[in-house]
């Protein structure tokens, strides 16, 4: 699931017909108790990201929401990478200046020297050793929820409460299947009838979500949860990448009204909008997957300025932070470059 650099080929679509994606992680855990041998330590680890992943962009949001900005430092690779690895090429020196490396690849070789398998984002990198200790990046972000508590920021909310986790799962299994990786499975099939059958599947997921978004503001109860971080990185890449560069092109998400409100609310929300990268998630889509666009072309658009406009979702109820505060800014050496955010109308 990951967004991943290759390990010898270079293509991305199944000539065979479906994308199937190596779902083996590196499933070591940071935890509280430090029972896989990483007990939670402010500073002692890094998450290394990059702003194009949509995988990496769900580590970013839980991240600022929680407050967890001075105990676990911020890495970000460039938008595009080789067969071999993510870089930090946009680092002084390209190298990351705490890891002191050029690529990603040195963490996991640290680690694993003869690592088999893609080069992944979101990783955690323990600063000391350089090696990586987790690249599993479903299990990052609810770690940060429930074994980094004690050093969450005053007024953080509870992304992951305990009486919402079985149906927080539930809707996440779906999004997961048919939007998340659906997409993926649209823009890499091989043959026709791969490419109908998740196309269709992820257009009936979506029009699920919009009925059950239709009568309520958010994914799970009336607070933003982990469910609703995992939907929205998906659908803010909707129609930069996904609509054309992936064809699935039966609606662009500002043809989907209630998604689109939906979008919109999230995206206006601290920790949401301004984690969100929009050159450099076009330049990777369209950079780096040269057997589906070998030109490199990188498309100017969407227009944004909708993304700004009114959503009225609050009509619905819901406090997006339950009892808790918005996080504050983004860090000033961690801020969306003001030309790579999507833009406000003039």
């Amino acid at each position: 699931m990951a967004e991943e650099s290759g390990t010898g080929g270079s293509g991305y679509v199944n000539p065979q017909g479906s994308f199937e994606r190596d779902q083996r992680y590196i499933t070591t855990r940071i935890t509280a108790d430090g029972r896989d041998g990483y007990p939670v330590e402010p500073g002692r680890y890094r998450l290394v990201v990059s702003r194009a992943c949509p995988w990496a962009n769900r580590a970013s949001i839980v991240r600022r929401l929680l407050g967890l900005e001075p105990v676990l430092s911020l890495g970000v690779c460039g938008p595009t990478h080789d067969e071999r690895s993510w870089t930090f090429d946009l680092d002084p020196g390209g190298r990351d200046p705490v890891l002191g490396v050029e690529r990603l690849q040195e963490a996991y070789f640290a680690r694993f020297p003869d690592y088999p398998r893609g080069i992944t984002v979101p990783a955690v990198v323990e600063v000391a050793t350089g090696q990586v200790v987790t690249n599993d990046f479903a299990q990052i972000t609810l770690d940060l929820s429930t074994e980094w508590r004690a050093h969450h920021r005053e007024g953080a909310p509870d992304l992951y409460p305990e009486h919402l986790r079985d149906e927080i799962h539930e809707v996440d299994d779906g999004v997961f299947r048919d939007v998340n990786n659906g997409v993926y499975r649209a823009g890499f099939a091989g043959t026709q009838g791969a490419y109908e059958r998740a196309y269709d599947r992820l257009f009936t997921r979506l029009d699920a979500l919009s009925e059950r978004l239709s009568r309520q503001r958010y994914l799970v109860g009336d607070t933003i949860t982990e469910a609703d971080v995992r939907l929205f990185t998906t659908l803010a890449r909707f129609d930069a990448v996904y609509h054309g560069h992936f064809k699935c092109n039966r609606q662009k998400l500002t043809e989907m009204p209630v998604l689109w409100a939906y979008f919109r609310d999230l995206f206006q929300t601290p920790g949401f909008g301004d984690t969100t990268d929009l050159e450099h998630i076009k330049a990777h889509y369209y950079v780096v997957h040269r057997d589906i666009n070998p030109t490199g072309v990188v498309p100017k658009g969407p227009d944004t300025a909708g993304w700004w406009a009114p959503h009225h979702r609050e009509e619905l109820g819901g406090r997006p932070f339950g009892d808790g505060t918005p996080p504050g800014p983004p860090l000033p050496a961690e801020a969306v470059p003001a030309d790579h955010a999507p833009q406000r109308a003039a």
